[in-house]
């Protein structure tokens, strides 16, 4: 819980800045669809991808997305597993026995480290969900731009012919 405590503001910050700008667009003319692929890719992970015709990315995010559940779930139990083993060692019922094996400050220290650990995986899985949205949205993007083997970027000298310099042009063939 303190990596959440630590990590809370600074988080928050980051996810209302991403989601609000999803809102906000640098150019005039806005696509209904790309907004329609962000909200399908954040409805359903990997739909925005199927859209985008990206169906190599599917695997992968479900892939990530199911490895930080493997791995909250992991450290959930663990960290259950050590917090009931320090309440067996520390009350005074004769009845309940600590398996474990560790003393109680050891159970302390366990239990700290597999709920940093289970927090870092919800973060994990919190990021992974959001780069699913930003990469919808991305591909949406840039679908329409040409990038095509005709498109060429040539650097090359010109002569200023009123003065004696030499100057740098950039020449955009399309």
């Amino acid at each position: 819980m303190k990596l959440l405590k630590y990590y809370n503001l600074k988080f928050s910050i980051i996810l209302i800045t991403i989601l609000l700008s999803t809102l906000s667009y640098s150019q005039k003319k806005t696509d209904l669809s790309i907004n329609q692929i962000s909200m399908l890719s954040a409805l359903c992970p990997g739909l925005g991808q199927i859209y985008n015709q990206k169906y190599w990315k599917v695997p992968i995010i479900y892939a990530a997305l199911g490895g930080a559940i493997y791995y909250y779930d992991y450290h959930q139990k663990q960290y259950n597993n050590y917090k009931n083993s320090y309440i067996f060692e520390t009350d005074s019922d004769i009845s309940t026995i600590n398996n474990s094996g560790y003393s109680a400050s050891n159970l302390i220290t366990l239990q700290d480290y597999y709920r940093n650990s289970r927090d870092l995986a919800g973060l994990l899985f919190i990021l992974t969900y959001v780069l699913n949205i930003i990469d919808a949205s991305v591909d949406a993007h840039l679908i329409n731009y040409n990038v095509n083997d005709n498109l060429s970027f040539y650097l090359k000298p010109a002569k200023n012919q009123y003065s004696d310099s030499i100057n740098l042009c950039f020449s955009l063939n399309l």
